[in-house]
């Protein structure tokens, strides 16, 4: 069997782990968390970075920093992950689904502004599969009608836009280090803050509401409940072993890229034969390899060459993706979807992702494309 995801381990995650419990400092913001943020930093030019216990909580604190309100709006793709609209629902806000790009599969900048009513107070993009969405149109509405750009970068981490890290262009930017990401800690996350003037507030929510991180810093005697939070730290034994990924990442996304190069190569014949679709990465996207999808007919021909054909005959785990928010119990009774779903639903019941992790071997992609191509 081909799984379908292999979290990556670096070869010093677990030397970095028993330094964690050999100090007795395995709780949050130990070393190995600001060596994680100081990294993040730099890489991607944020002003601030804080590790989460997931990219669920960091968009949860994205939507507390943002000021969020019962009633408000929030404009976001239908297709995405339940957290994308979580932390806004927990926020009283309503979510408002548009549709999708086929190409890309992210939100369709064109169709947003329309869905801009008195209500609105952020826009959420989320860059699908680590490409980037359209953000030179979106942060020209979202500046043009005072909105919160609140950037949903789970996926996309060392993607960029234009030469301009995924994360970094709103507000605030949230990055998954889930186990089926790029970089791992098991669960975990992080949230990225563009404007210094937001960085305290950040670290007192993030900290139970509390301003302990001046007071780690030395530059008060104790600290003290000053707002409200949450615990939104993770273990220092997770952040160790996410950091050992961090200091091989240019292997491990360069690794990435290989494989997805190589799919898509050998797959192409069978896209120009109008066969199956492939992905499109404009060209002002730099991608990270994050997965590899195609399209093929419809739900019934995805059912029988995902299920019955790549797993149960030929030993390869291929998976399919999200069903639509706005087609769930939840997404219907705490959202809506404007305008007209063109894309979202019909795309998503033909969308099949195939293995991808570092240290799938490239006789592993050529097999998996060989049996592609003999179903086709």
């Amino acid at each position: 069997m081909i799984n379908f995801n292999v979290p990556p381990c670096a070869e010093n995650a677990m030397k970095y782990i028993g330094e964690c419990v050999q100090n007795q400092k395995i709780c949050g913001d130990g070393a190995y968390t600001k060596k994680c943020n100081a990294w993040i930093e730099e890489r991607t030019g944020t002003a601030k970075c804080l590790l989460t216990t997931s990219c669920t909580h960091a968009t949860e604190m994205a939507a507390l920093l943002a000021d969020i309100q019962p009633g408000d709006e929030v404009i976001m793709p239908s297709y995405t992950f339940v957290s994308t609209a979580d932390a806004f629902v927990l926020r009283g806000a309503v979510p408002v689904f548009v549709d999708v790009r086929p190409d890309t599969m992210n939100i369709d900048e064109k169709l947003i502004e329309d869905a801009i009513t008195e209500k609105t107070k952020a826009i959420v993009p989320v860059h699908y599969a680590g490409v980037g969405c359209e953000m030179d149109t979106i942060m020209d509405i979202a500046k043009r009608h005072n909105l919160k750009v609140i950037e949903d970068a789970a996926q996309g981490i060392m993607a960029t836009y234009k030469g301009k890290a995924l994360g970094t262009f709103g507000e605030y930017g949230c990055f998954s280090f889930h186990e089926t990401k790029n970089y791992s800690m098991g669960e975990g996350g992080a949230l990225l803050i563009r404007d210094e003037e937001n960085i305290e507030r950040a670290e007192i929510i993030r900290e139970k509401g509390t301003n302990r991180t001046k007071f780690i810093q030395g530059k008060i005697d104790k600290y003290t409940w000053i707002n409200f939070g949450s615990s939104y730290l993770p273990s220092d034994m997770n952040a160790a072993y996410l950091y050992a990924q961090l200091e091989i990442a240019d292997e491990i996304n360069n690794a990435r890229l290989a494989i997805f190069q190589r799919y898509f190569d050998t797959l192409k014949p069978l896209a120009d034969a109008g066969k199956i679709e492939l992905p499109v990465i404009p060209a002002e996207c730099k991608p990270n390899g994050h997965m590899f999808w195609l399209k093929v007919a419809d739900g019934a021909e995805r059912k029988v060459f995902m299920d019955e054909y790549l797993k149960a005959k030929n030993g390869i785990y291929a998976v399919s993706h999200y069903v639509p928010l706005h087609t769930a119990p939840a997404g219907q009774k705490f959202g809506r979807f404007h305008g007209e779903d063109r894309y979202t639903t019909r795309e998503s019941e033909r969308l099949v992702r195939l293995p991808m992790y570092y240290g799938l071997t490239m006789d592993q992609v050529d097999y998996i494309c060989d049996k592609v191509k003999e179903f086709f």
